[in-house]
């Protein structure tokens, strides 16, 4: 494992301080970046540690807040939050942005190699920085198949790949279609897998507090997106030198489950 440093930065977007965590890898030099969203309920431990994973594969990472230090547990709060940002792009654009510009302001980012990866929500604001013309590498979403205002996808300026679970209600059948045609009319090159048998948020470990109807952690497809995350960085990212790597949340997991009596 790669010696890495973190460190908590703190950035107004949205009218609140958002509160963000930077993983970097070890050496001085300027590294490939990667800007890591958050699922709808917030900035937890899961993107912390994914980001640091990122930094031991040797890029620069920064998992960005979307509710101004505020993890929501409950399915309302959530849902009360993010229902009316998922409506309003300029409003995603701006966090995506904000979180944007601190990562290209890091002495340790190569302001040429950025790609944004983001799952649910956080993905959302990929997406619209992408729509919004930002100069990224490349765009990876999982459970984020959301489709933007006419005609803006032919913004995008890089690959786009997406993962979603078959049996995910929230991105159902229809969703897919209507987001893989948004992205061939555009010109985009576009990815989408789909994971067979797996629920909404299946990359997530269970949380313990309730969640919306429709969510399941599936491991062994937590485990391929996460490969399939690693695979199209190393793609679209020139210059790192990327060894397999498994998702930090399924370690964590059993770890956990060793530790009990």
């Amino acid at each position: 494992m790669r010696t890495i440093t973190t460190r908590t930065v703190e950035y107004p977007a949205d009218g609140l301080t958002m509160t963000g965590h930077l993983a970097l890898p070890a050496g001085v030099d300027r590294r490939p970046a990667v800007l890591l969203g958050p699922e709808g309920m917030g900035l937890s431990d899961v993107e912390r540690r994914r980001a640091d994973a990122l930094a031991e594969l040797g890029y620069v990472a920064l998992a960005f807040d979307l509710h101004g230090g505020r993890y929501l547990g409950a399915p309302e709060a959530m849902l009360a939050r993010c229902m009316p940002l998922l409506a309003d792009p300029d409003r995603m654009r701006g966090i995506g942005r904000a979180a944007l510009d601190v990562l290209r302001n890091e002495p340790r980012t190569d302001p040429d190699r950025i790609a944004a990866v983001g799952y649910g929500t956080g993905g959302a604001v990929g997406l619209e920085l992408g729509r919004d013309g930002a100069d990224l590498r490349a765009i990876g979403t999982v459970n984020a198949l959301t489709t933007g205002r006419p005609g803006e996808a032919a913004r995008i300026r890089c690959p786009v790949w997406a993962g979603v679970g078959s049996e995910d209600p929230i991105m159902p059948p229809a969703q897919r279609d209507a987001f893989t045609a948004e992205m061939q009319t555009a010109g985009v090159d576009w990815r989408l897998t789909v994971y067979g048998g797996a629920l909404h948020a299946f990359h997530h470990p269970p949380v313990d507090h309730p969640t919306v109807p429709g969510v399941g952690y599936h491991p062994q497809h937590a485990q391929r997106a996460w490969r399939d995350v690693v695979a199209l960085l190393a793609e679209c990212l020139p210059g790192t030198a990327v060894r397999p790597s498994r998702d930090p949340e399924l370690d964590q997991e059993i770890e956990d489950l060793t530790r009990r009596p």
